[in-house]
């Protein structure tokens, strides 16, 4: 999956954190009437993205030593963000996983194959979830499930004689929306 769909969505996430400060700062009594929050952490599990790992996967760092998982959230009242991503990787084909993976999300709802272009044309204004522009890396399989504003992700890239994936749970809750943070 392109890094820049995980930059976007923490960039959305230091927004909202810098909009709350300005709307708050004047009254501090006014901040104490809402519920506001946000927390980082380097550790993930599989519980936490509602998927399990792949059998024999273990966890990827790249060579820059970076972590192989990641937890975002920030809220303030009825509005909030929630991210969380595991990057694995396995001995195994990219096919065999992408099969693992479609079946797995596939208790989220219809599997969206975000790998080709027909898929990622569908727009929708609706709480149906669609591809937009997320798209994988070249050579690479990217699948989609859930609602828009509860998504769960898998983006499978070859690696070598291997493959490398990411598993994203993606909570984005809107005023007016029942989604839980």
């Amino acid at each position: 999956m392109k890094s820049s769909f995980i930059l976007s969505r923490i960039a959305l996430v230091l927004a909202v954190a810098v909009l709350c400060l300005l709307v708050f700062s004047g009254n501090p009594l006014e901040l104490r009437a809402q519920s506001a929050g946000a927390y980082a952490s380097a550790d993930a599990k599989a519980k936490d993205v509602g998927l399990p790992l792949y059998p024999g996967s273990k966890p990827h760092t790249d060579s820059d030593d970076s972590n192989s998982s990641a937890q975002l959230g920030l809220w303030f009242g009825n509005t909030g963000f929630q991210l969380v991503v595991l990057k694995m990787e396995s001995a195994d084909t990219p096919d065999k996983i992408a099969n693992y993976y479609r079946k797995a999300l596939g208790k989220y709802g219809t599997v969206l194959d975000c790998t080709n272009a027909a898929a990622r044309s569908d727009k929708d204004s609706s709480n149906k979830l669609t591809c937009g522009d997320d798209k994988p890396d070249a050579g690479g399989m990217l699948f989609k499930a859930g609602t828009k504003e509860r998504q769960h992700i898998v983006d499978v890239q070859p690696n070598g004689n291997g493959t490398v994936y990411k598993l994203v749970y993606l909570v984005a809750k809107d005023k007016g929306h029942d989604a839980e943070l």
